[in-house]
């Protein structure tokens, strides 16, 4: 699967991918803003098991954010369960090399068109660490808003965090 905007595509992994993928995500500054699901340091055979995981979903959740040429980073959603099952939750990561470029921005919003368009979801959400303003910007620029504020919610760099709720329905 391929959905191309502007330079950029968000893509079905590839298990050729991984060079690429371990290049971008082995990066303190990009595993800092993730979940610990992305180890640190991040290897070939860390980004093969991933690329793995992402291929084994059906329909597509899991998309690289790729050029022409390789694989930049990855976006998707996490369909939710039960009484929680018209919401997902969003997660994305791109290169650092690649940051300050709006193409994170382009990706969610070209990932929440498909999953508003292609599962039968009404809400899409995303957390972000207190120390990551860039990415809360980048929830805002693809027409999130802010919900609030999850107090001590998360631990991650041996330190006990805050972040904040973003949110997105489907009107």
């Amino acid at each position: 699967m391929r959905i191309d905007f502007g330079e950029w595509q968000l893509r079905s992994f590839r298990p050729d991918d991984a060079p690429a993928l371990a290049k971008h995500g082995n990066n303190r500054a990009v595993w800092r803003n993730i979940w610990d699901r992305h180890p640190n340091p991040f290897s070939i055979a860390d980004a093969e098991e991933w690329i793995q995981f992402a291929m084994q979903q059906e329909p597509t959740t899991i998309f690289a954010i790729a050029s022409e040429d390789e694989a930049i980073g990855c976006i998707g959603i996490l369909p939710q369960e039960d009484v929680a099952r018209l919401s997902a939750e969003v997660g994305y990561w791109l290169g650092e090399r690649y940051w300050g470029r709006g193409i994170t921005t382009q990706a969610l919003v070209t990932l929440t068109e498909y999953a508003f368009s292609e599962f039968d979801l009404v809400r899409l959400f995303a957390t972000v660490m207190e120390w990551n303003p860039a990415s809360a910007r980048v929830l805002e620029k693809a027409g999130y808003q802010y919900e609030g504020r999850l107090r001590k919610s998360a631990f991650k760099d041996g330190q006990i965090i805050d972040q904040f709720l973003y949110a997105r329905v489907r009107e």
